[in-house]
C-alpha cells in the first residue's frame, strides 16, 4: 500500500492545519517541527508541512536550525497563508455580547485594539485550537481561531479578520526526500558558512548573484553553534538549482565555502498548485 500520509505541525484548527489542508485530506498531526521532520525522514509520512518564516515575526528558527543539524530533508514545495484572525463562538451572538476571549497569546497579541474598541477582557490558551476547543465544550464566552478551527468544533464565526495588521502572512514549506522538478517559475534555499570572517567575503559570495542577474528573495543569519562570530547564511533564489547559471553559481559556492547545503529547488507559492 503506498503510504500518503501527510504530517504537520499540530494541533488541528491552527493554520499549519489550514495549511497542510491544502496538501491533502489524509494529515496526521505532530507536536513539534522536529517530530514532523522525523516521521518524514522514517518514512511515516510521505512529505510534512512546517512553518518557516512570517511576515512580522520573521524566521522560524527551529526549522532552519533542524534543516541544517539534524534533517536532510528537501523543501518540495512552499504555501503561504494570510493570518487573519477570527472571533469564534459556540451560539449565535454579537460582538457586544462578547465579554470574555481566549486564544494563544500571539493572536490575542495582534487583536488587542479590536478587544479594547468591544471591551473584552482576553485569557491566554496554548494555542488558538486549544480554545477553539474549550469554547466547543463549555459552550461560553468565545475564542479567536481560525475558519478551520470554526469548522472542526462547530463555531458560529461572530466576526472575521479582526487582527491589526493585515499584511500578517506565515509561509510554510513542503518537506520531502526530494525536492521538486523544474517549472520554469522556481526558488531555491540555500545555506553556506564562510571559511573565515574576513571583510568582504560575504559580498564576494553575493556578488555572483548580482553578476548573473539572479534575484535573491530573501537572506537570513543563524549562529552556527560553533562560537560566537560564526554564522551559517540562508538565502532564497529565483531559479532552479538544475538551471545551467544557478547551478554554475551554486558550484562555485560549493567550493568556497566552509559548509554548504541545498535545502531544496521547488514552484513559486501560487493557490493554484493545490487546486
Amino acid at each position: 500500500m503506498i503510504n500518503d500520509k501527510v504530517a504537520f505541525l499540530g494541533p488541528q484548527g491552527t493554520f499549519s492545519h489550514e495549511a497542510a489542508s491544502l496538501v491533502s485530506d489524509n494529515l496526521i498531526s505532530y507536536c513539534s517541527i522536529q517530530q514532523v521532520m522525523g516521521a518524514v525522514e522514517r518514512g511515516e509520512c510521505v512529505c510534512g508541512i512546517v512553518p518557516i518564516e512570517n511576515s512580522i515575526e520573521g524566521p522560524v528558527s527551529l526549522t532552519l536550525d533542524s534543516l541544517i543539524h539534524n534533517f536532510d530533508l528537501k523543501i518540495k514545495n512552499e504555501i503561504v497563508i494570510p493570518i487573519n484572525h477570527n472571533l469564534l463562538a459556540a451560539k449565535e451572538m454579537t460582538v457586544d455580547e462578547v465579554e470574555n476571549v481566549y486564544s494563544h497569546s500571539q493572536a490575542l497579541g495582534q487583536c488587542q485594539p479590536y478587544l479594547e474598541r468591544h471591551g473584552i477582557t482576553a485569557h491566554y490558551t496554548l494555542s488558538t485550537a486549544a480554545a477553539a476547543k474549550r469554547v466547543a465544550e463549555t459552550g461560553e464566552d468565545a475564542a479567536i481561531g481560525t475558519l478551520k478551527a470554526a469548522e472542526l468544533y462547530g463555531l458560529k464565526v461572530i466576526d472575521t479578520n479582526i487582527q491589526e495588521n493585515f499584511n500578517n502572512e506565515t509561509r510554510f514549506v513542503v518537506l520531502d526526500n526530494e525536492d521538486s522538478p523544474i517549472t520554469g517559475n522556481d526558488k531555491t534555499s540555500i545555506s553556506f558558512s564562510l571559511f573565515e570572517d574576513k571583510p568582504g567575503g560575504l559580498y564576494e559570495l553575493l556578488a555572483l548573484f548580482a553578476e548573473n542577474d539572479v534575484n535573491l528573495t530573501k537572506i537570513e543569519s543563524r549562529p552556527s553553534k560553533e562560537g560566537l562570530g560564526h554564522y551559517i547564511f540562508f538565502i532564497d533564489l529565483e531559479g532552479h538549482r538544475l538551471d545551467d547559471d544557478i547551478g554554475r553559481i551554486l558550484k562555485h559556492l560549493e567550493e568556497n565555502t566552509s559548509f554548504f547545503k541545498i535545502l531544496g529547488s521547488y514552484p513559486v507559492f501560487s493557490e493554484d498548485l493545490f487546486k
